[in-house]
């Protein structure tokens, strides 16, 4: 008991984080039963930690091979994970796998197995298939966000990888919503379920709505945003060409943004999320791609473009803002002839939009471009002497900063990114030459 505290302390330590909420603290005691388990809990209550401190306390230092196997819908999630195993500094190895780059370079990873190992189903059973990776040994398996996994439809993939997993003593599923069946190939008969659902919408949360003039609502949806202001706002739609349109249209405006949805290509979501995780842009447009499962930052307003017609994903949606102790809005935004959703408990306040609208000033970071990352042997030290020495600048004028495997990102004050482009563009980074411009 007392080196389970010692460890689960350390990484509470290392993570920065007071104390686990009441989800986590039952989650360890239900990985310490031999039954499998069930976890239920909205997005953004802290699921990763639930079920990453039951595996840790699984975990052999002295086992070789890997002893866990996380398998989840998307890279965003998988890489999210990772990197909260990486910040809880275990001692064990972790590796990442996933769609959209070489898959090469994850052999070479997994020639000394990782006792931690995440993916997306696609890619685990591509290596399986490839005996990239030796089964024998994984003793745990967890299932995160499984219904969204079988909405993605990877029920093939997850039925062929857990129908390899022959030394399986441990199935963990999770998941956002209990509006599931879960299949025979998990092999989860009599779980332990955890379920924390009970209150899914935010307790913070504030319900606004705004009507359009006619049928478009585009010009709304940009009064809207001008009246909200710089503050982290996700814009919600149902279909990527809708996106798309909205985009389009922000952009003559001269609001700055992002967008976000499946039809990008991996290394395209992955910029979109930095740059909205630092601070450069304060809104991104998005279908429910984003309503779950992401590594993003506090949301202070979620804006339904087009309502859904599930009430689960209008929960999901929500789920984004009014996080933990924190307050945030939703706002439905409605043409002339729609009716609001039946699944709605309270009638929204609607709110007048200005007549004038003044487009909100540009963000105050901007994102730069390096050429060189982890596979380079760089790290965020070796960034931050650079910039600030050779780019001239001040601590806080240097934001957030993401080493990625062979590129990084670094937020910085906006009014500087020119000034700093000219001075580091002939300047090597450890005695290498490297690329650096403003992110496109």
């Amino acid at each position: 008991m007392q080196k389970k505290n010692i460890i689960i302390q350390k990484v509470l330590d290392n993570l920065k984080i007071s104390s686990l909420n009441p989800m986590q603290v039952a989650a360890i005691d239900a990985g310490e039963q031999p039954s499998d388990i069930v976890l239920l809990s909205p997005t953004g209550t802290g699921k990763t930690l639930g079920f990453l401190l039951p595996v840790l306390l699984t975990l052999d230092l002295n086992q070789p091979g890997i002893q866990t196997l996380v398998l989840t819908p998307s890279r965003e999630l998988a890489l999210q994970i990772e990197q909260v195993f990486k910040q809880m500094a275990t001692g064990f190895k972790v590796n990442c796998c996933y769609g959209g780059h070489p898959i090469k370079i994850e052999k070479n990873n997994l020639i000394q197995p990782p006792a931690l190992l995440i993916g997306t189903p696609g890619r685990i059973a591509d290596h399986i298939r490839r005996n990239n990776i030796n089964v024998s040994s994984i003793r745990t398996l967890v299932l995160d966000e499984f219904d969204k996994s079988l909405e993605l439809g990877f029920q093939e993939e997850m039925a062929f990888i857990t129908g390899q997993l022959t030394s399986l003593s441990k199935r963990i599923l999770t998941s956002a919503t209990n509006a599931i069946e879960i299949p025979d190939f998990t092999g989860i008969t009599t779980p332990k379920t955890l379920n924390y659902l009970e209150n899914a919408s935010p307790r913070g949360l504030a319900q606004k709505a705004v009507r359009s003039e006619g049928s478009d609502k585009l010009e709304a949806l940009f009064r809207l945003v001008c009246k909200l202001g710089n503050e982290a706002t996700l814009v919600f739609c149902n279909h990527r060409d809708t996106v798309e349109r909205i985009s389009n249209l922000l952009w003559e405006k001269g609001l700055e943004h992002g967008i976000f949805h499946g039809g990008m290509e991996q290394d395209e979501r992955e910029r979109e999320l930095i740059k909205f995780r630092n601070g450069s842009h304060h809104l991104l447009i998005t279908t429910d791609l984003a309503s779950r499962g992401l590594d993003i930052p506090e949301i202070k307003y979620v804006i339904h473009y087009q309502l859904t017609t599930q009430e689960k994903v209008f929960l999901h949606r929500n789920g984004r803002t009014a996080r933990m102790n924190a307050e945030g809005t939703a706002y439905l935004v409605l043409a002339e002839e729609d009716h609001l959703p039946e699944y709605l408990n309270i009638e929204p306040d609607f709110i007048s939009l200005p007549d004038y609208p003044e487009v909100p000033e540009h963000p105050q970071w901007i994102t730069i471009y390096i050429g060189k990352g982890k596979k380079d042997k760089i790290s965020k030290g070796d960034i931050v002497g650079f910039v600030l020495q050779k780019g001239k600048l001040q601590k806080e004028d240097l934001g957030r900063i993401d080493v990625l495997d062979y590129t990084s990102y670094v937020a910085i004050k906006r009014t500087l990114a020119h000034q700093v482009i000219r001075l580091l563009k002939d300047e090597p980074l450890k005695k290498k030459k490297v690329k650096i411009q403003i992110s496109k």
